[in-house]
């Protein structure tokens, strides 16, 4: 199988600041971070990059001290009041800044027809600044499985936005039923780097239960339910592999952030060699 090198993602660490989050990726041996910009909750701790230099000089330096390299950035949402420009040009400054690569994108609008002007919008103020934004599908979102996903990226790229892509998270992948036939019909070239946990069990019945899982409950590749043997062999050989994997049960066992990266990285290592 394909090696693919590693990202240790935000949600894995979420209570580090971005400097931590950075050293903590370099200790536990991954290629990537990613960062969060802007809190995905009104409840989520908040380091603001955006507005705190002090904050995004540390950064920086960390990066450049370490020699990770910034994968994504996140989380935009793209909802029915967003105005593009004025919301998100301070995030593309920024994230060039940091020397991210791609955005991760959430489709918080049921109107896909302006759900498909926005993200060209943003993939046209992206453009300028090297980044790709990733419109990523959940099942609580407007954009609630692959199917889609694949649909709006590509009438975004049809209309000459090439750096649109689709984000494929292996939690949403089950939790929205969708297909691995159908994700292996995705362009390689749509798919800049993929999203990689497990899943601790079958799909609720609930949403809610799905959301409190997405967000506090994963499991490390190979302890659950998905299919991500599948899953890998779908997807585009070498493609950066970011490990979103929270456990909060293990922080509040007192599981520190490197030793959970460190669970994360050695479970996914393990499962690339299967």
């Amino acid at each position: 199988m394909s090696q693919h090198p590693f990202s240790l993602a935000a949600l894995t660490v979420l209570e580090l600041s971005p400097p931590d989050m950075v050293e903590t990726a370099a200790r536990a041996g991954y290629d990537y971070v990613g960062l969060r910009p802007v809190p995905a909750t009104p409840e989520e701790v908040s380091y603001p990059l955006l507005s705190d230099t002090t904050l995004l000089k540390e950064t920086c330096r960390r990066i450049q001290d370490t020699g990770i390299k910034v994968a994504d950035i996140e989380i935009l949402r793209l909802k029915p009041q967003t105005h593009v420009v004025n919301d998100f040009s301070r995030f593309m400054e920024v994230g060039a800044e940091l020397g991210a690569s791609d955005i991760l994108v959430a489709g918080n609008d049921d109107n896909h027809e302006r759900l498909i002007e926005n993200f060209a919008a943003l993939c046209e103020l992206a453009r300028p600044f090297g980044l790709y934004p990733h419109l990523e599908f959940m099942p609580w979102t407007g954009v609630k499985n692959l199917n889609e996903a694949r649909h709006i990226v590509g009438e975004v790229r049809q209309a000459g936005h090439d750096n649109a892509c689709l984000l494929v998270d292996a939690f949403h992948l089950d939790r929205s039923r969708s297909r691995l036939e159908d994700l292996a019909k995705v362009p390689s070239e749509w798919m800049r780097y993929v999203q990689l946990c497990d899943v601790p069990g079958p799909i609720p019945d609930s949403m809610d239960e799905i959301l409190r899982e997405a967000r506090s409950e994963r499991r490390f590749p190979g302890d659950g339910h998905a299919d991500l043997r599948g899953l890998l062999k779908a997807i585009p050989p070498h493609v950066p592999l970011s490990l979103e994997i929270p456990t909060d049960a293990l922080r509040q066992q007192g599981v520190s952030a490197l030793e959970r990266a460190q669970m994360a990285l050695d479970n996914a290592r393990a499962l690339l060699l299967i």
